[in-house]
């Protein structure tokens, strides 16, 4: 069963660095964010071992969320083997994430 990676200053560039990687900016306070959190685990479960799906919360990660420009959360960036290739603002259904995930695995 696989599990998100919880990504902060020291691990964010080193993960991302090769394969691809879903990222989703987050805080416990905001609503879509808890909302859209069960699909992030699904996620993370459905593509263990394909790719890397990951979380940063950004009260704690203040510094990583400046660096890429995260205005509003959540925030899921896409990137394929270190550069960041796609970004989606707001909520959105696993089946979108999954095929924007699916597209840059080919």
């Amino acid at each position: 069963m696989g599990k998100y990676i919880e990504l902060n200053a020291s691990n964010f560039d080193s993960t991302v660095a090769d394969g691809v990687a879903l990222v989703d900016f987050w805080a416990p306070w905001c609503g879509p964010c808890r909302m859209i959190a069960p699909v992030i685990e699904e996620l993370a479960s459905d593509f263990d071992g394909k790719a890397k799906i990951c979380k940063v919360n950004t009260d704690e990660e203040q510094d990583v969320a400046i660096k890429y420009g995260i205005r509003s959360i959540p925030t899921i960036l896409f990137f394929k083997n270190g550069e960041l290739v796609d970004q989606m603002i707001g909520a959105s259904s696993k089946q979108v994430l999954a095929d924007k995930v699916n597209s840059l695995l080919k």
